[in-house]
């Protein structure tokens, strides 16, 4: 794949004259706006939220276990892989077994076998593997971090072990993206004899790598303009038959803002856009395009900072300011692309726990706990945010976040809007409150999927996931959080480990360590010569299954 030299952002009008260049005829390409500034990485472990892994990692590439996203009736639940089934070791249940789909080949013709799993597991684990790449770890030793190693038991079955034991794992694997070792190697050996250090030699592989990725996905890359845009073509001998392409070519753009990318759409000049500006949504649909939106297990909101001298501190003001938000407004505000949030699951999830802290639009209550707090017109609490102002599952940002900027204001609280680059906001999000790159701000604006417990609830209240290790921002810590995310990690039987679960939600929405705004619905307007669309109740969603007129 050839990879251009990386220029500056284009402005609107020359963005646009791009993406009005006509297709090849006799192809079907797609060509998609997304809400990211740059193009996803291409080199296995995508950048830029799960964004990266909806376009640049499950097109691409496989993993142990994937997400099943065939329905948009029922949540999305994992399925086999690259592995056909998997067991913990009931003796010693810090040990795995995973048994290995046969006869899968990389984009590049090697075979896909235990050895290839071993391989990856040690770029992101391994400091003293040749082919380790500490720009690969931040994204994925978070979403899995109590993976250690990885042992071929047969070429067609590896052993993975735990640091403690861990029911969550299998989902975990999903952000594992495989690629193929063989094809790192003659990046390796054709890196400048001139070029002598091991890790400089590793790095300029990496970088060719992602020039010309090879995984075992439905697509395989093959043009790559920095933040410009990414080219994928059919990858026609694609282990699934069911998931074999019959889009011929998928053109991605980064296109960060709203109306630049509403404007795309309605040009004919991008077949598909991530959240389009609200106040087009009845102009998209009288053109044509088709509104596809489902409520997602994505929740939109702040995250609070417990460092020192943060005003979250009080639980009052936490309370206070879940419920000094009238979420039904933004709703309007929003053209109705929202669900309102009263936790990070909604009652009825197995997961809701029936927490005795209620999240409602309550002026008064909101006011009094302010003024028991110490707070009133005359004595104001600042507090200061930061966000971006695009961004995967960001939604429409700035006005969000202006709208709650005021509606604070009745509850005595002055908020400050950080604003910052969405993948620079989002590598914060592991640095931490403390760290110089939260520029002074005690809350962050990071939206998150809420698919399996780790990434729901676990990572953001553990104590063990305080920076860098995983996405605890505000150093939030408490025991008893700590000794029920134990329970619910070393209990395998479903049932017993969602009610687990379900104390640590209720819990955690009573402690209030964010504020919750809302649940994305996930809107994506598409033209209608795009068929096939499913819509699931995921944060991904699967282009392999579509067609175009």
């Amino acid at each position: 794949m050839r990879i251009l030299p990386k220029r500056p952002l284009l402005q609107a009008a020359a963005l646009l004259a791009l993406l009005a260049a006509p297709a090849l005829a006799q192809e079907k390409v797609l060509r998609i706006g997304m809400t990211a500034a740059d193009i996803p990485r291409t080199l296995g472990q995508p950048d830029q939220g799960f964004e990266g892994n909806r376009f640049t990692g499950i097109p691409m590439f496989d993993a142990l276990v994937n997400w099943d996203l065939s329905s948009a009736d029922r949540a999305s639940v994992i399925i086999p892989g690259l592995a056909t089934e998997w067991r913990v070791d009931p003796v010693e249940p810090t040990r795995w077994r995973f048994t290995l789909r046969q006869g899968v080949r990389f984009h590049d013709g090697s075979p896909f076998n235990a050895a290839a799993v071993v391989w990856n597991v040690q770029k992101v684990l391994d400091q003293a593997a040749p082919h380790y790449d500490a720009s690969q770890v931040g994204v994925t030793v978070s979403r899995m971090p109590t993976l250690r190693s990885a042992r071929a038991v047969s070429d067609y079955e590896v052993e993975l072990v735990t640091s403690e034991p861990d029911s969550f794992l299998p989902i975990n694997l999903t952000n594992l993206f495989i690629v193929s070792p063989a094809h790192w190697q003659a990046k390796l050996a054709a890196v400048p004899a001139s070029v002598t250090d091991p890790r400089q030699r590793a790095t300029q592989a990496w970088t060719a790598f992602a020039a010309e990725p090879s995984g075992t996905g439905p697509f395989r890359g093959t043009r790559l303009v920095p933040r410009e845009r990414f080219e994928m073509v059919a990858n026609r001998d694609y282990w699934d038959p069911a998931r074999r392409p019959r889009i011929d070519r998928v053109v991605l753009l980064p296109i960060p803002e709203a109306n630049t990318r509403t404007a795309a759409l309605l040009g004919n000049q991008v077949d598909w856009i991530e959240a389009p500006a609200p106040d087009a949504v009845q102009q998209i649909r009288s053109r044509g395009f088709t509104l596809y939106q489902n409520e997602q297990p994505h929740v939109w909101p702040w995250q609070f900072s417990f460092a020192e001298g943060s005003p979250w501190l009080d639980r009052r003001v936490r309370h206070a300011a879940n419920l000094c938000v009238n979420r039904e407004e933004l709703r309007t505000l929003l053209s109705g692309l929202m669900v309102p949030a009263h936790g990070t699951v909604e009652e009825g999830h197995p997961w809701w726990g029936n927490p005795s802290f209620r999240i409602r639009y309550d002026l008064a209550e909101a006011q009094r706990l302010m003024r028991e707090a110490g707070f009133s017109p005359q004595r104001r609490l600042t507090v200061k945010v930061l966000t971006s102002a695009s961004g995967s599952g960001q939604m429409q940002p700035l006005p969000m976040n202006e709208f709650l900027q005021e509606a604070l204001r009745a509850c005595y609280f002055d908020v400050q809007l950080e604003v910052g680059e969405w993948n620079a906001v989002f590598t914060n999000w592991r640095e931490g409150a403390r760290h110089a790159n939260a520029r002074g701000a005690n809350a962050t604006n990071v939206t998150f999927a809420t698919m399996d417990p780790f990434f729901a609830m676990v990572r953001f209240v553990a104590t063990a996931a305080q920076p860098p290790v995983s996405n605890n921002w505000g150093f939030f810590s408490n025991p008893e959080f700590d000794q029920i995310i134990a329970t619910a990690r070393t209990t395998f039987e479903p049932t017993a480990r969602d009610a687990a679960l379900a104390r640590l939600h209720a819990r955690i929405v009573e402690e209030a360590p964010f504020l919750w705004v809302a649940h994305d619905v996930g809107p994506r307007a598409i033209s209608a010569r795009v068929k096939g669309v499913v819509q699931p109740r995921s944060w991904f969603i699967d282009i392999a299954t579509m067609s175009m007129d």
